[in-house]
């Protein structure tokens, strides 16, 4: 077993019931030191989530994303601090689940970038994608545990009618799909994206 030291500074740390922890900041900071890139992309999504949809409760972020710049930024000399940044600015507010991130990273390396977050389709009620071309009208869904539940099956079922009805073409991704690699989550959404009109 090998141990770190690291020097901490007064804003790198906080109060819980009277325990002294680092700051979600500083503690996104030594994460970078440990994980690779998408998995700390995930975990910056997950700190700076924050969405108000009609459907579900507002959800507050645990740190805006300015605040961890700022804290990260005068860090150059800490393990880690070039991944950090560059996870920041990977990160994408409203993404509610590590599939969700990995996805959006895999679209994006395979060139299709115009894939957002965080986006509602207009209509009563709006539906709300995990990730939305809104060009192409193509939508994502990354489709996890969560989803095997009657009650969110009826409310997936509803969301999909409700995506159909509007024009939109809706991509469900499995993680049986993610484990068959890259290449093959691109030719799925390549040809979702063809046969709404995309000419690429």
């Amino acid at each position: 077993m090998a141990g770190r030291t690291n020097t901490l500074v007064p804003g790198d740390i906080m109060f819980m019931d009277g325990v002294p922890v680092t700051t979600p900041a500083r503690t996104f900071l030594d994460l970078s030191a440990l994980l690779g890139l998408d998995d700390l992309v995930a975990v910056a999504d997950f700190l700076f989530c924050e969405h108000d949809r009609p459907f579900e409760p507002p959800k507050i972020a645990i740190v805006q994303a300015a605040t961890v710049r700022r804290s990260i930024g005068s860090k150059h000399h800490v393990r880690g601090f070039a991944k950090a940044a560059a996870a920041v600015e990977l990160m994408r507010v409203g993404v509610d689940s590590p599939p969700e991130t990995k996805l959006w990273l895999r679209l994006r390396r395979a060139g299709l970038s115009d894939f957002t977050t965080n986006f509602a389709i207009a209509g009563d009620p709006e539906v709300c994608p995990d990730l939305a071309c809104e060009e192409d009208k193509t939508s994502a869904q990354s489709e996890g545990e969560i989803h095997k539940t009657t009650q969110k099956q009826l409310f997936d079922r509803n969301r999909d009618e409700r995506s159909a009805a509007r024009g939109w073409l809706l991509v469900k991704v499995y993680s049986t799909d993610l484990r068959r690699g890259e290449a093959y989550v691109e030719k799925m959404f390549k040809q979702a994206l063809r046969q709404q009109g995309w000419p690429g």
